[in-house]
């Protein structure tokens, strides 16, 4: 089993909150709306980091970050992009366990046609009054689970 770190829209501000309940991690994946290289970098100390640009990352280092990307754990397919409303794949047809995506906010996890669905909400600056969130995801061989951790902010 492995432990999969799931963050997104930092925008530039990575909690304690957010990098305490990322420990452990084998690997982490920020689906985009990063802010800053310093994130990416921070992250790293915690474990491997594959990450995406969101629509707010902009600049020389953005440029390194793809705007989808496929990671393959376990035997697992996992589709990352950060607006779920840009998903141009169809993830049954294409083999993917779980498409990840960010953007709205809001923390979600759900399964459809045996993918899941998860977006780790946001664990940045507060928005309105959506919950600051990240989530994990178990995988093996065999399955796939998701989780959302709403932080103490």
């Amino acid at each position: 089993m492995t432990k999969i770190g799931v963050i997104s829209d930092t925008h530039g501000l990575l909690r304690d909150e957010a990098v305490a309940r990322l420990g452990g991690s084998g690997l982490i994946i920020h689906a985009g709306d990063i802010g800053s290289a310093t994130v990416i970098s921070d992250l790293e100390q915690i474990g491997p980091v594959q990450a995406i640009r969101g629509n707010v990352d902009r600049g020389a280092w953005a440029e390194a970050f793809p705007d989808t990307r496929v990671v393959d754990v376990q035997g697992q397919r996992i589709y990352v992009i950060h607006n779920l409303g840009q998903l141009d794949i169809d993830p049954v047809a294409s083999g993917f366990s779980v498409v990840i995506s960010g953007h709205s906010h809001m923390p979600k996890c759900e399964r459809r046609d045996g993918v899941l669905y998860l977006n780790p909400g946001s664990a940045g600056p507060r928005r309105f009054r959506l919950p600051v969130a990240v989530a994990t995801l178990q995988v093996s061989r065999a399955t796939v689970s998701g989780e959302i951790h709403r932080l103490d902010v």
